[in-house]
């Protein structure tokens, strides 16, 4: 089982996509990517909301992400938040054990 964690960050004026250039730059993202039971880390760009920015935070347990929130990664998350003014949405998705049906594999091109 894998929790997925989907961060919409919005902010102004560009602010949400400058605080994941900086995430990436300042190598926090790097760091989160290699704590023990991350499984993806990843930010998009919608294309019709130039002020959000789509984190996609995928983590093997609950465990895994205690243990992550207890880190010191989060003090520098929160910083950069408060540094670009962001503001926050989010959903939660508790990964399916049997994956994707076969009826939906005719679908999905690989």
């Amino acid at each position: 089982m894998a929790i997925t964690v989907n961060i919409y960050y919005r902010g102004q004026n560009g602010s949400a996509r400058s605080f994941a250039e900086e995430m990436v730059a300042s190598g926090v993202v790097a760091d989160i990517r290699a704590e023990a039971g991350n499984l993806r880390y990843d930010y998009f760009f919608p294309m019709e909301d130039s002020e959000t920015v789509l984190l996609i935070d995928s983590w093997k347990d609950q465990a895994s992400i205690d243990l992550h929130h207890a880190s010191p990664m989060m003090a520098k998350i929160i910083a950069l938040r408060e540094k670009y003014d962001l503001h926050m949405r989010v959903e939660r998705y508790v990964s399916d054990e049997a994956g994707v049906p076969d009826a939906d594999r005719t679908f999905i091109k690989e």
